[in-house]
């Protein structure tokens, strides 16, 4: 076990030896703190959480009372097999929230980046990559094996079926299920999960020039109304663009997946 000098650990909290605690954090009451645990600098436990497993918790993170992070696969294929959780800096963990560790056949690892918000209750499933500042409201979950790329938003109550990738700066709206891939900065709402236009909202709050919206928008347009497969429509995309927010969307679209697109109505 080592506990850094400047923690501070309540004397109701149960850490196990072997747990690696870092300067400044902070062990509320009830807590627990697992054998391999590995906990940064600053990070506070609140009342009644869990963080157990192969897990790391980066620098500065919070988790909520009554979440539960580093428990098992919810997998009934997981036989025991060593696998882990690392969770990066400054993230919200809130009140009965669930992340899972990875399997074997998934890699091993489910990760999570910097600067992400999880609501009460969302759920973090096996060998599932998110990427930073990430939101996801009340009850969200996310099935096993999926990608979440940066700046996702996804609303309460929604579901993310396994092995599906969220592109970066994408909105998933509440009450949504997702079945299929999302491209970068898409718009999905509807209870089955509809690709209903792009997030301009989120593209106007981060600043993006007004160049790049229109030739998201021109993109859009294409990939909905153009002639041949979806797929043949992004490799032209990528042939007649300069801009980078449609060349990365042509790379998504392109890139290996296990699942097929949600593509523009």
């Amino acid at each position: 076990m080592s506990i850094h000098e400047t923690a501070q650990i309540h004397p109701s909290a149960v850490v196990e030896p072997g747990a690696r605690i870092g300067a400044g954090a902070i062990i509320g009451p009830f807590s627990l703190v697992g054998a391999q645990v590995v906990l940064g600098a600053g990070v506070h436990l609140k009342s009644h959480a869990v963080v157990t497993g192969r897990t790391e918790i980066g620098d500065e993170t919070v988790i909520f009372p009554g979440a539960v992070v580093g428990e098992i696969p919810q997998d009934l294929k997981f036989k025991g097999e060593q696998t882990r959780l690392v969770v990066g800096r400054r993230n919200r963990i809130r009140e009965g929230v669930t992340m899972n560790t990875g399997t074997e056949g998934g890699g091993g690892l489910t990760q999570v980046g910097d600067d992400c918000l999880f609501m009460t209750g969302s759920h973090v499933g096996h060998d599932v990559m998110v990427g930073n500042r990430v939101i996801m409201a009340n009850q969200a979950a996310l099935a096993g094996h999926c990608k979440i790329e940066d700046d996702v938003i996804i609303g309460g109550l929604s579901g993310i079926h396994q092995w599906v990738r969220i592109g970066r700066g994408a909105i998933i709206g509440a009450v949504t299920m997702v079945t299929n891939d999302v491209i970068p900065y898409g718009l999905v709402q509807a209870p089955r999960g509809e690709l209903d236009g792009l997030n301009l909202v989120g593209l106007k709050r981060k600043g993006v020039a007004r160049s790049d919206i229109t030739a998201l928008r021109a993109a859009y347009q294409m990939l909905a109304q153009g002639e041949g497969a979806f797929a043949d429509r992004a490799r032209r995309l990528g042939e007649e663009t300069e801009s980078p927010y449609v060349k990365e969307i042509v790379t998504f679209i392109l890139g290996q997946t296990d699942r097929s697109f949600l593509t523009p109505r």
